[in-house]
């Protein structure tokens, strides 16, 4: 299925980024569609499994489908392929972040921009070293 995608530049290091994007914890720090988030594993990593709680309070089961450490993970909600995730370091202490999703969730990309600028600000306001 064909994967369209929204992208941001931010600076600091790409592990900065990735770090924030492999914390359930931090998830509602920069995901707009999410309240919380729980996985029943001590780290992300293909079949890891849990539960997102969405802004508006509905709590759907998540799965891991692809996990490369330090640049790359996707998940699928419930039974639908969802939102894949990426870093990728552009320079010294620079790097870029991208969120693909399926093309028939297209208008979910203005969700997904959504998050690249609270990300944004999250670097601004914690440092780009976190």
């Amino acid at each position: 299925m064909r994967t369209l995608w929204t992208w941001g530049e931010f600076d600091a290091p790409a592990g900065v980024l990735w770090a924030l994007l492999v914390d359930p914890e931090a998830w509602p720090r920069w995901g707009p569609s999410v309240r919380s988030a729980v996985v029943d594993a001590d780290e992300l990593a293909v079949g890891a499994r849990g539960t997102v709680t969405t802004a508006i309070g509905v709590e759907v089961p998540f799965e891991i489908t692809h996990f490369e450490a330090g640049t790359r993970w996707a998940w699928r909600i419930g039974a639908v392929p969802a939102t894949d995730h990426r870093v990728e370091a552009i320079g010294p202490g620079r790097c870029r972040v991208g969120f693909g999703v399926p093309w028939p969730a297209a208008p979910y990309l203005v969700v997904c921009r959504s998050a690249l600028h609270r990300l944004g600000r999250l670097v601004d306001e914690e440092g780009p070293t976190g």
